[in-house]
């Protein structure tokens, strides 16, 4: 009896062990498994795409580009990946569509600077494309890129010995909120010609009317000129003012030496006003006030 006892608890306990052996190979087989049915994430790359809505005609800045992280698989021949080169590249690049926000950008979806017939069409009706040189600080030191707006100051000396010392600089305004479309002889902001190699000439072009260009012709024998960046809101108001018609009058303004310098409407030694006076044919003498 105590034999057929000892001989069915060792068949119960040999069934238990197969039957923990077999669950824990059940389990331990499932995980394996579903690791072999997951599919492998998908390999990426980071390509430029459009920062926000973009329109044809405009000129991207570098805030207009941002990255996105594309699948290799996806079919973009020719899609900028993200270096400093093809930043570089893109910016002052001018739009041809329309452009969502996250968009890739491909080379049929812009013309860039140098190419043929990029002036041309960056150009509105009508306008003109004139460049002028300025240095490193009047051209507000690299901080000027394709598509803002800028005020084209002009200051000149007034070659009068005459003149009150108050008298002889003169500044004035020539344009104002006229469009940048390209920047040193590459045509980019930032290329060859970067500030950093080369910071004592620039030259910027401008978007300008066929009269606007002579003056400006003009102001390039005068003096000095220098680019006073526009704020985009008020650059904004002037298009929008300009294309319903509404041109405002011009006002000729002109800021002396004087008006910036009490110590020039002065003299350095208190020099006042200068009246010379003639009697009959003996040579003039002058009368300091």
């Amino acid at each position: 009896m105590l034999l057929r006892i000892i001989l069915f608890a060792v068949i119960g306990l040999g069934s238990a062990g197969f039957g923990i052996v077999g669950w824990v190979g059940l389990h331990s087989t499932v995980p394996a498994a579903e690791a072999a049915a997951a599919p492998p994430a998908p390999k990426t790359r980071t390509v430029l795409v459009a920062a926000r809505q973009l329109i044809p005609g405009s000129l991207l800045k570098p805030e207009d580009i941002t990255t996105d992280e594309i699948d290799v698989a996806t079919p973009t021949p020719g899609a900028w990946s993200d270096t400093p080169a093809a930043r570089s590249e893109l910016v002052g690049a001018m739009i041809r569509r329309s452009l969502g926000p996250k968009e890739v950008v491909m080379p049929a979806d812009v013309m860039r600077p140098g190419d043929h017939g990029f002036l041309a069409a960056v150009l509105g009706a009508g306008e003109r494309a004139v460049s002028v040189g300025v240095d490193a600080v009047s051209g507000t030191a690299g901080l000027i890129w394709p598509g803002d707006h800028v005020d084209l100051i002009l200051t000149q000396q007034i070659d009068d010995p005459t003149a009150p010392r108050g008298r002889r600089i003169a500044g004035e305004t020539v344009l104002h909120s006229v469009r940048v479309i390209a920047i040193d002889q590459q045509l980019v902001h930032g290329g060859a010609n970067s500030i950093a190699e080369n910071l004592s000439n620039r030259t910027v072009t401008l978007e300008v009317s066929p009269s606007e260009a002579e003056r400006v012709s003009v102001a390039t024998r005068l003096g000095k000129l220098s680019l006073v960046v526009v704020a985009a809101d008020q650059a904004s108001a002037d298009q929008a003012s300009a294309a319903a018609g509404n041109i405002p009058p011009k006002t000729e303004t002109i800021t002396w030496g004087g008006d910036v310098s009490p110590a020039l409407r002065q003299g350095a030694g208190g020099e006042g006003q200068t009246i010379r006076v003639f009697q009959g044919s003996n040579e003039g003498k002058e009368f300091r006030f």
